[in-house]
């Protein structure tokens, strides 16, 4: 008997249509293999369900799975399931979802949906129809579990296709992908494996190729967490990161709202980037049901978290009709800043759980969460709790919190303090600290470039603010200028309010280039001088790294801000200052310029090395000769 057999004729717009989805809506060719697989996994699982449901299933002998042979010499693909398969009308619906919308509005919509996200489609039929961008002819054999015929669906992609009887089939469907002559790696055992493993590993069914099972990793983010040993946890972590060594963290969470999310994300032992190896790629990845949608993705976490490995699997994510691409920012909003805040809430628990080993991983990772402090201000607030800073009260290479910090703030005490140096001794060596050792006022030490940057972007801290110490206008408490005033009158220990007056005037005129303003320090115990910021907002920490990123990056150097240079009363350098220039002005000048100079170095700031060593010669040689 003739097998009954019908032609269909493409309209005209549909081969325009076709054009695009083989050719723009995908932008790698291996995801038609992840497109077939998908469709296949789909079918295996309304199988799945419906032998659950129903008490006679056609074929019931068969195991739920996903065959896949290859044949080099011929240059052929098939993917065969043993899924729910499809009748004739379903194989008229499902794979003419293009054949029969050939419309000039369908065609509008498929061309924009091409440039731009959107929430399209998701039937079978565009799916399928991206195995054209690798085949030049394609069958497709199924049978539906109700027991139906058989029928084959065969076309090139371009004028037509037919539909025909195919008696004989078990339950399920086969794809026969006939390869184009460039197309040839797809006849390859290695090929096929190596997409598999890159987009399907997970799928909850058997891939076998050639009678190998592919996928043997378990999704282990599907799991009850009390199922899965530590030796599973880092087994996977060394699957999906791609590691030699166990992870130092994971969080294995689920959340049902906003969206239904489950999660594992590891943190590495080793942070590549500082080894010099440029800026690493995010290392999650985005699954939907088990298929992987976004390989690295840059949307479901804020860029400072790229050092995070894992799998991120959201049904409730709508995608865009390549699958490749998230296509409801809302909802993408959303996600990210569910796993973001859920993580940076695990990373707070382990903090106070294991201070030792947040410390380990504060060393090796501390910089991201910095760099999330100063750009990301939706995040500020769980930051915050996770800073660690050296200070006055710690021990030498041992950092607190924050918090640490306000539980031993004084009851009057307003603000919290901090002062950047290049090292710790370098800042207990330098004027900035005397007063709050005096006063024994902790301060926390900002030993990297960009903390001060952190701690000026948080502006507060449990309504505390944050305050550099190099600020012109800090006062440590209510006292400091009766303090100060005592320590004026007193003639022992301090030159008169007269003479004070005069020096600062005369030492102004001198530094008018550099410097808006001398005073009489209220702060100063030992050094005879300090330069502090009349501009509260910029430290000078921030002002020699911007300068030197504008130098970098060939950007003209915007006007230098004038310092403020406080003078110490009470110390014998500025004492014997005044009684020099009465007798040589012009040494006393270029004593003025090196106090200057050196309280520029102490702040940190550039000067001018020339004139700064010939003076400082100059100074020597009037000192010996």
């Amino acid at each position: 008997m003739t097998a009954e057999k019908a032609t269909y004729e493409f309209k005209a717009e549909t081969k325009k249509l076709l054009d695009i989805v083989i050719n723009s809506l995908y932008t790698e060719r291996d995801v038609f293999v992840r497109e077939l697989i998908s469709n296949a996994a789909d079918a295996l699982e309304k199988m799945r369900h419906e032998s659950l449901t129903k008490t006679e299933v056609f074929d019931d002998h068969l195991p739920l799975e996903i065959a896949i042979d290859i044949d080099e010499e011929n240059k052929t693909l098939t993917v065969t399931d043993t899924g729910i398969g499809m009748s004739r009308s379903e194989l008229e619906d499902n794979l003419g979802t293009i054949a029969h919308s050939g419309s000039n509005t369908y065609l509008a919509e498929l061309v924009e949906a091409a440039k731009k996200d959107v929430n399209l489609i998701g039937q079978f039929g565009v799916g399928f129809y991206s195995a054209f961008m690798a085949g030049k002819t394609v069958r497709v054999q199924t049978r539906s579990w109700d027991k139906s015929e058989g029928h084959e669906w065969v076309s090139d992609g371009t004028g037509s296709f037919t539909i025909s009887e195919m008696p004989g089939l078990h339950r399920g469907t086969k794809i026969i992908v006939e390869l184009k002559d460039d197309a040839g790696d797809y006849a390859q055992k290695w090929k096929i494996e190596s997409i598999i493993k890159q987009y399907s590993a997970f799928v909850p069914f058997p891939i076998k190729i050639d009678a190998d099972t592919v996928n043997t990793v378990q999704a282990l983010w599907t799991k009850s967490r009390n199922e899965i040993s530590d030796d599973e946890y880092n087994e996977f972590y060394k699957f999906v990161g791609n590691a030699a060594t166990d992870p130092m963290y994971k969080l294995h969470f689920s959340a049902d709202a906003p969206l239904a999310i489950n999660a594992l994300l590891f943190v590495p032992e080793e942070n590549f980037e500082i080894f010099g190896f440029g800026k690493m790629d995010p290392g999650v990845n985005l699954y939907c049901q088990r298929i992987l949608i976004d390989q690295h993705s840059k949307n479901i976490l804020p860029d400072w978290l790229r050092f995070l490995k894992g799998v991120v699997d959201s049904e409730d994510l709508p995608l865009n009709i390549s699958r490749q691409a998230l296509q409801d920012n809302a909802l993408v909003a959303k996600l990210r800043k569910v796993i973001t805040k859920r993580f940076l809430k695990y990373l707070d628990e382990q903090a106070k759980q294991e201070p030792e080993k947040y410390e380990k991983f504060w060393s090796t990772f501390g910089l991201f969460i910095k760099e999330g402090a100063t750009s990301d201000y939706e995040y500020q607030k769980e930051i915050s709790k996770l800073l660690r800073f050296e200070s006055s009260k710690s021990e030498a290479g041992k950092v607190v919190s924050l918090s640490d910090y306000l539980l031993r703030m004084n009851p009057d005490q307003e603000e919290i303090y901090f002062i950047n140096g290049p090292s710790r001794a370098a800042i207990e060596a330098g004027p900035y600290v005397e007063m709050f050792r005096k006063k024994d006022i902790e301060i926390i030490y900002t030993l990297e470039p960009i903390d001060d940057f952190v701690l000026n972007h948080l502006g507060e801290f449990e309504g505390k603010k944050l305050v550099s110490a190099d600020r012109a206008d800090l006062s440590l408490d209510k006292e400091d200028e009766k303090d100060a005033e005592k320590s004026q009158d007193s003639e022992e220990e301090t030159i008169d309010k007269e003479s004070a007056a005069g020096l600062t005037d005369w030492m102004q005129e001198i530094l008018a280039d550099s410097i808006s303003e001398v005073v009489v320090s209220k702060r100063l115990v030992d050094a005879p001088a300090m330069i502090v910021n009349p501009d509260g907002f910029m430290t000078s920490s921030m002002e020699r790294i911007m300068a030197a990123s504008r130098k970098e990056h060939g950007i003209p150097g915007m006007e230098k801000s004038k310092k403020k240079l406080e003078i110490n009363p009470g110390n014998s350098l500025i004492k014997r200052l005044i009684e020099l220039r009465k007798n040589d002005e012009d040494f006393a000048r270029q004593v003025v310029f090196q106090i200057h100079d050196n309280a520029m170095i102490q702040a940190g700031l550039l000067v001018d090395p020339l004139k700064m060593v010939e003076r400082s010669y100059s100074i020597l040689d009037r000192m010996v000769g």
